[in-house]
């Protein structure tokens, strides 16, 4: 074994060791901390105040070790998994935004992967330019403004968490801007096209190969039917709903009576009592929480899950009635199984019955263009002004703004028909360019 160098100081046995470097006025030390060893400057040019140092170096690592903190907080994996904690803190107790759940993910699938170990101090501007390379290569396309300022937004919380530390001052952290390709155009459904999608789901489900496939082609036509009739998201806000979120109730309105009108005995009637129903969904998602209203074709959906799952048949003026288990899920196969392959599927569905792709836009349609399919229909036909339509898709007049404008031109003309979407679809002819070809395919 060759004799240690005389420059090099074992203070504790595998543990810790002091050196000197060749040009370098101060000594050096390496420790271990979890079977992985760590150097450090001591700051000292004095052997025994270098091992001073050293030792409480090494104490500081091990009680950071202990507490789960991260052991060397300057280095940029470090720094951005405190700041990941500090989010995580918050989401837990309700004081976080909604939207450092994408943070986090941005943190861990792109920030950490590319800066790795390097000092949170020495990122600057030439930096990140070399980040916003790298990141076209990862992503194989040029980003979106929209995600860029969330990704924007992601590192500067990790900036902020140096900050808060004093690694870096506000003076000498780089200033992120975003400047990315302009939003395309979101693939959505015409009214023939959203006809064929609710109109097809009936054969393509007698054509499941077993009761368990079966079953969840009947849960993805009820999905589909809420999704098309309320503008929900895909994905959280309705795959985390419970029958505890729903609520049904009558209104009862009295309104005045035209002049001259009788009832049945002839006597002059003075108001009628009319009778409504609302149905309110409450779900949690991308925006927090909020509650929209559903129509008729979100009831009967979930009528059809309740015969299912529970055995009942309830009517649409009390849909809830007699509900067993109300802090059950809402889309869930009747042994309780959350469905995970309602993308694919829909993907099949409609690769099957020619509706995957989107000729205005050519990209495929998914599960969230029955959400720009929604915000469409009601904008064109269903004459909803864009602050109450904002308020029930969860989002701002802005974005609605924003990506319908171009509907504009052609909205007054359509809303002067006077037909209701729901009207237009049940008396549109479906096209047999959508009939099935699964019996063309070998």
């Amino acid at each position: 074994m060759p004799s240690q160098n005389q420059t090099t100081h074992t203070i504790r046995e595998r543990k810790l060791i002091v050196y000197a470097r060749k040009n370098v006025p101060y000594f050096q030390c390496r420790y271990k901390i979890n079977d992985e060893w760590i150097k450090r400057t001591t700051g000292k040019t004095d052997l025994k105040e270098a091992i001073n140092t050293a030792e409480a170096l090494l104490l500081e690592a091990e009680i950071r070790h202990r507490n789960n903190l991260p052991v060397i907080t300057r280095k940029f994996r470090n720094v951005a998994k405190l700041a990941i904690r500090r989010m995580e803190d918050e989401l837990d107790a309700n004081s976080g935004k909604v939207s450092y759940s994408d943070y986090i993910k941005v943190i861990e699938i792109y920030l950490i992967k590319y800066f790795k170990n390097s000092p949170i101090s020495q990122i600057d501007n030439v930096e990140i330019e070399k980040f916003n390379q790298w990141r076209k290569i990862e992503m194989n396309k040029e980003p979106t403004r929209s995600t860029l300022l969330t990704h924007n937004a992601a590192l500067n919380r990790v900036f902020d968490e140096a900050e808060i530390r004093g690694f870096i001052t506000k003076s000498n952290r780089p200033v992120l801007k975003a400047i990315g390709r302009k939003s395309e155009r979101r693939p959505a459904f015409d009214i023939n096209e959203i006809a064929a999608v609710l109109a097809k789901f009936d054969d393509w489900i007698e054509r499941a190969r077993t009761e368990k496939s079966k079953e969840l082609r009947q849960l993805l036509k009820d999905y589909v039917h809420v999704l098309n009739d309320t503008g929900a998201r895909p994905g959280k806000e309705l795959m985390n709903l419970k029958w505890k979120h729903l609520n049904f109730n009558e209104v009862k309105k009295l309104t005045l009576a035209t002049k001259g009108d009788v009832d049945v005995l002839g006597k002059p009637i003075k108001q009628y009592l009319s009778q409504k129903y609302n149905f309110e969904i409450t779900v949690t998602g991308k925006t927090g929480r909020r509650t929209f209203i559903a129509n008729n074709d979100s009831i009967y959906a979930l009528l059809r899950i309740i015969k299912r799952n529970y055995n009942l048949i309830n009517y649409w003026d009390n849909p809830l009635k007699n509900l067993p288990a109300n802090d059950d899920y809402v889309f869930r196969t009747k042994d309780k199984t959350k469905p995970t392959s309602f993308h694919k599927m829909f993907d099949g569905y409609l690769r099957e019955h020619n509706l995957l792709i989107d000729p205005k836009t050519d990209n495929n349609r998914v599960l969230y263009s029955l959400r720009h399919t929604y915000a469409t229909n009601k904008l064109l036909y269903d004459k909803v002004k864009i602050h109450t339509l904002a308020k029930q898709m969860g989002t701002s007049v802005l974005m609605i703004e924003k990506h319908y404008s171009h509907l504009q031109p052609i909205q007054a003309i359509e809303q002067l028909r006077g037909d209701a979407t729901t009207e237009l679809i049940k008396n549109t002819a479906v096209d047999e360019a959508y009939n099935s070809n699964a019996d063309n395919a070998q």
